[in-house]
């Protein structure tokens, strides 16, 4: 008896969730082919969002520096702590990467922002 409940509850939950996508890819659908112009709100959510991208690049760069520099003092301090400097090495290379990553971000964006 669970098993023939758990069978129709969980084809009832397919169910509402493929209603609900198929609503949601009519109503984007519907959407690509509306010949209105771009409202004010997507406008102002676009420029938003640009100037929280340029915000970020702006300040990834010297948290970088700062890392960096934390990581090199530390290995500078260390005094030949095994460990100190594994944790140092892993600073350095943890920020470089999370920078190279930012930048890398931006030249994808800026590549599809370019294609649309």
């Amino acid at each position: 008896m669970n098993f023939i409940k758990k069978h129709f509850d969980l084809k009832k939950s397919f169910f509402i969730a493929f209603i609900i996508l198929f609503t949601l890819v009519l109503f984007l659908l519907q959407a690509n082919y509306s010949y209105a112009a771009t409202p004010k709100i997507v406008n102002k959510l676009n420029s938003a969002f640009e100037d929280i991208e340029k915000w970020l690049l702006k300040l990834s760069t010297p948290a970088a520096a700062v890392a960096v520099g934390v990581g090199v003092f530390m290995k500078k301090f260390s005094f030949g702590d095994e460990e100190r400097i594994r944790a140092a090495k892993k600073v350095i290379k943890g920020s470089l990467f999370s920078y190279g990553f930012i930048l890398a971000l931006d030249l994808i964006l800026q590549a599809i922002k370019s294609l649309i």
